[in-house]
């Protein structure tokens, strides 16, 4: 409410000076900046940035704060529904918690700035390896290596799994399936692993191996990893 003061002289008829209140005009509903005219919002989202040790060190889980967002949506708006989906990052990925999110579930403005800052790695770009996920493609100093599509799958489960050894049954199980013209065994398996060596040439030892385990790969300081910004399909 705002006050008016009623500034003219008394008279002999007039009473004296007094404050008139004035009802403020009702503000227009603000619009939501993200909707533009001819639609409508149907609902938003809220990217939450944490992982699972953090969640664990603030004395809860990813699945509890999941559970405790619906809970307080459904007391706020009992017809509203809703849907939750975990994004996936390889360990020691870095970044922001809540870019990898926003990222792994495709949020149109965080895919835009990615794209405007990226720099494109095209052969002859930078030296060292580029593992290139999002384009299905291995540079080896700046070029393109003949990989063949299984040995670039091969490659691929090794690095989204960084760090740690995978046993060749599971390499087996994941990337070949029942029906494929030649499934290895546990034993030819390794005839695969060693023409993926021959094509890394000097930086064959990313993809070590595990003696009587299986494979890993390390990454080595002229090792770069460009990911795929790709949903995750686990939901909770």
């Amino acid at each position: 409410m705002s006050l008016a003061l009623d500034t003219s002289a008394p008279t002999s008829t007039q009473t004296p000076r007094h404050l008139t209140a004035v009802e403020p005009a009702p503000a227009p509903a603000p619009r939501l900046r993200a909707v533009p005219d001819g639609t409508e919002a149907r609902g938003f989202v809220l990217y939450v940035g944490i992982d699972e040790l953090k969640a664990a060190e603030a004395g809860t889980s990813l699945g509890e704060i999941v559970s405790q967002l619906r809970a307080l949506t459904q007391q706020l708006a009992p017809a509203a529904e809703t849907h939750a989906a975990v994004a996936l990052a390889p360990e020691g990925a870095g970044g922001r918690d809540v870019d990898v999110v926003r990222l792994a579930l495709q949020d149109p403005a965080a895919l835009a700035k990615r794209r405007q800052t990226e720099v494109d790695e095209e052969p002859g770009a930078r030296g060292g390896v580029v593992v290139d996920i999002s384009r299905k493609r291995l540079l080896l100093d700046g070029d393109i290596a003949p990989l063949t599509y299984k040995e670039f799958e091969l490659l691929q489960y090794l690095v989204l799994r960084e760090g740690r050894t995978i046993d060749r049954a599971e390499l087996i199980s994941s990337l070949w399936s029942a029906g494929d013209d030649e499934v290895p065994n546990e034993r030819t398996i390794d005839v695969h692993v060693r023409r993926l060596r021959s094509k890394l040439g000097a930086f064959e030892d990313i993809v070590r191996t595990v003696r009587g385990v299986g494979y890993r790969f390390d990454r080595h300081a002229d090792v770069s990893i460009r990911q795929a910004s790709t949903p995750s399909p686990d939901v909770f």
